[in-house]
C-alpha cells in the first residue's frame, strides 16, 4: 500500500484582501486572481495533507494563514513569515498564540530578492534563525544558486536548526546548465541538518517543458540528498504558469519511478511528515 501523500509546498492568496505587487507583471497575469482553500481541494486530488507557505513578508498574512489552516482539514501545517532581524521571538509568540497557532511548523523569508548575496550570514539574521530554532520550528530557505554559499554557511552556523531548501534553489533549467548549481547543492547537502523540496521545477523550465528537461536536476538532488531528505511540493498556484497541478504531480511520479516503493513514499510524504511534524 502506498504511503501518505503530502504536498509540502503550496500557496493561497486573495488579491482583494492584500496587495500582491509581484503579480502586477505580464508574466504573472495568468495567476492574477484569488486562490482559496476550495480551489486547493479541487486541484489536489489524491493528496492527503498539505503545507501552506507564506507569500508576502507580512506577519498579518501568516496569522491569516494559520486561521485558514485551522478551518481546512487538508492543510496540516503552515510555514509563516516573521522579520528575522526585528524581535523575532516576540513575533513568533504572536503567531503561536493566534488561532491555529499550533499548526505553525516553520518560518520563511524571501531571501531570493535580497541584494546582498551573503544576507543569510549577517549576525542579526543568524540571531533570528536561532530564535526560530529555539521556537522548535524549521526554516525554509528560498534562495537562488548564487546564494547557496551563504545558505551553506548559515546551515553550518546553526547545526541544531533544520533547514528546508525550497525549489532546489531554482536551478537554471530553461538554459539546461547544471554548474555551478550542482556542485553548490552537493556542498549544502553534505550538512545533515538540511533537507530539500522537489518543487518549482516546471516554473524554472518554462513552457514548453518535458519531464526529460527536469530529470538531470531531480537526479542531482536525489544523489545529493537521498529520498529520506527530499520532499515533494507542487508550488501551486505558481506552477500554473507552466503546468497544471495534475501535470506537476505526474511529472514528479515519473521522476521518481526508478526508486523503490519505500523511497517513493519518503519523497511523496514521509520526509515532509517527519520534518514538519505533521499530524496524521
Amino acid at each position: 500500500m502506498s504511503g501518505r501523500r503530502v504536498d509540502a509546498h503550496h500557496h493561497l492568496w486573495q488579491t482583494s484582501v492584500r496587495r500582491h505587487a509581484w503579480l502586477d507583471g505580464e508574466d504573472t497575469a495568468a495567476i492574477r486572481r484569488d486562490y482559496t482553500p476550495a480551489d486547493l481541494r479541487a486541484a489536489a486530488a489524491g493528496i492527503d495533507a498539505t503545507v501552506l507557505v507564506q507569500v508576502l513578508p507580512d506577519l498579518e498574512e501568516s496569522i491569516e494563514f494559520l486561521a485558514i489552516a485551522a478551518a481546512e482539514p487538508l492543510i496540516a501545517g503552515v510555514v509563516g513569515w516573521l522579520d528575522l532581524t526585528d524581535s523575532p521571538s516576540r513575533d513568533l509568540e504572536r503567531l503561536r498564540s493566534a488561532p491555529g497557532g499550533g499548526l505553525l511548523k516553520g518560518i520563511r523569508h524571501l531571501v531570493e530578492p535580497e541584494p546582498d548575496p551573503r544576507w543569510l550570514e549577517r549576525e542579526d539574521v543568524l540571531a533570528g534563525l536561532a530564535a526560530v530554532r529555539d521556537g522548535g520550528l524549521v526554516y525554509d530557505l528560498l534562495v537562488r544558486p548564487h546564494q547557496l554559499p551563504a545558505a551553506t554557511a548559515a546551515v553550518r552556523a546553526l547545526p541544531d536548526l533544520t533547514f528546508v531548501l525550497d525549489h532546489l534553489a531554482k536551478p537554471p533549467i530553461a538554459s539546461g546548465e547544471l554548474e555551478p548549481w550542482a556542485t553548490e547543492l552537493a556542498t549544502l547537502a553534505r550538512e545533515p541538518n538540511v533537507v530539500a523540496k522537489l518543487s518549482g521545477l516546471v516554473t524554472e523550465a518554462g513552457r514548453p517543458w518535458r519531464v526529460g528537461d527536469l530529470r538531470p536536476y531531480a537526479e542531482t538532488a536525489l544523489t545529493a540528498f537521498g529520498p529520506d531528505r527530499l520532499m515533494l511540493g507542487s508550488d501551486w498556484p505558481v506552477c500554473l504558469l507552466a503546468g497544471t497541478y495534475a501535470e506537476v504531480m505526474d511529472a514528479a511520479d515519473r521522476l521518481l519511478e526508478e526508486l523503490t516503493p519505500a523511497e517513493r513514499d519518503a519523497v511523496r510524504g514521509g520526509t515532509a511528515s517527519r520534518v514538519y511534524g505533521l499530524a496524521s
